[in-house]
């Protein structure tokens, strides 16, 4: 065989070789992707819920506050609620809107960026948001359940119990001194990462992992 042969036939070889390591990676890739989409799926059906409950809150504080215009107490507690509910459905179509600006399509870097402005809108945002409102939600909704009662039998109750409001102050107060203390206590105990996975969902955890994998296969 001449040189020229010999150096056509590894060509062909080298082309060969090529094609099959970006067919396999393509698969790679194309499995990896199919699996992130199913993994971030539960997020997405989970903030579809959030977002309608949002809604639902929402109009329950509207109810709340428009029929009670003359009672102070209920009518604070439905525009918290109000709040309340327009909060968690804004916050559920943010984290829908940044599901879907992810492109599987595009290049690993371009998710895993992404991924990192998911993850800080939920552990920098969305969770102390909602810690520190998880908190005293109970309030309002306890106080508007006491006003649907008092409805009933015509009376008010803040004239029959004034004592009421300060104590669960009282009880809002203990509970978010319960959240600070163990948020400084998981940062004490060097658990902040873990923490913040925790903050962040198993979804978009897991997410994050197979994306490097596929970084890894990338550079290999």
């Amino acid at each position: 065989m001449e040189l020229d042969e010999l150096k056509s036939a590894w060509q062909t070889l080298d082309r060969r070789l090529a094609d099959q390591q970006a067919l396999q990676w393509q698969m790679f890739r194309g499995q990896h992707m199919d699996r992130l989409r199913l993994g971030l799926r539960p997020l997405r059906w989970w903030q579809a819920v959030q977002l309608a409950l949002g809604v639902l809150v929402l109009l329950w504080g509207v109810c709340v506050w428009s029929s009670h215009l003359h009672t102070p107490m209920a009518l604070a507690s439905g525009i918290a609620l109000q709040v309340f509910g327009t909060l968690a459905a804004v916050f559920a179509g943010r984290i829908l809107g940044l599901l879907n600006r992810i492109d599987y399509a595009s290049p690993v870097l371009d998710i895993q960026r992404r991924l990192a402005q998911l993850r800080r809108w939920r552990v920098r945002v969305e969770a102390p948001v909602f810690a520190a409102l998880g908190s005293v939600i109970w309030i309002p909704v306890m106080l508007v359940l006491i006003q649907y009662d008092f409805d009933r039998q015509g009376h008010d109750y803040w004239d029959q119990a004034p004592g009421l409001l300060l104590w669960m102050l009282l009880c809002a107060a203990v509970s978010l001194a319960v959240v600070a203390l163990a948020y400084g206590l998981v940062r004490y105990l060097g658990k902040r990462r873990w923490m913040e996975d925790q903050f962040a969902g198993a979804c978009v955890t897991r997410a994050e992992r197979m994306l490097d994998e596929i970084a890894r296969f990338e550079r290999e």
